[in-house]
Order: C-alpha cells, then sequence, then structure tokens
C-alpha cells in the first residue's frame, strides 16, 4: 500500500466524489440493463454523467483511483465497472490509524 499514491488520487474533490458514490451505488446510479445489481460495479457512462466530466477526465480519475487500487475495474463486453475495493479501503482506514 502506497500511502502517497492514495492521498494524491483522493487528493481531487471529484476522485473523493466518485469514491463516496460508489460506496452506495444504488443511491447515486440508476440500474443497469446489461447486467443485474451493482455487484461487478458501475458503467463508467453513469460515472461520467454524474460527474460532469469529458470521458477524457472520467477515464482518467478512474484510472487513477484504480492504480492506487482504490477501485475494481471489470470489463463486460464493451463496457467497464468500477466498484469500490473495499479490502484495501478497510487496510487503508487500518494503515491510518497506526501509522499516522
Amino acid at each position: 500500500m502506497h500511502l502517497l499514491d492514495i492521498f494524491k488520487a483522493l487528493g481531487n474533490e471529484k476522485r473523493l466524489m466518485i469514491l463516496q458514490w460508489l460506496r452506495e451505488p444504488e443511491k447515486h446510479f440508476p440500474p443497469h440493463r446489461e447486467v443485474e445489481g451493482f455487484g461487478q460495479g458501475v458503467c463508467v457512462g453513469f460515472i461520467q454523467e454524474k460527474s460532469g466530466l469529458s470521458q477524457a477526465a472520467t477515464s482518467q480519475y478512474l484510472s487513477l483511483l484504480q492504480r492506487a487500487g482504490l477501485v475494481i475495474a471489470t470489463r463486460i463486453g464493451k463496457w467497464t465497472y468500477y466498484r469500490r475495493d473495499e479490502d484495501a479501503i478497510r487496510k487503508l482506514a487500518e494503515e491510518i490509524g497506526t501509522c499516522l
């Protein structure tokens, strides 16, 4: 776990909001027609629409969150779905509790 990479990823309001939305996707995003429920995550298009970011910025932000280990990407057909990595977030909370 690289704390600096994680804090950089969280140091942007939109990226932090995306991570917060993904905590309870059923409250923040419409249901998917292609997949049942949110088990695989949220389609990048829904995240882009809610955030008001361009497609390029949305992809860049999600990629940064993924490299930091905070989200997991799953490709289904032509779509990519993102969900939080709850284990990594739990470990981050523990790390902050012991290191800071």
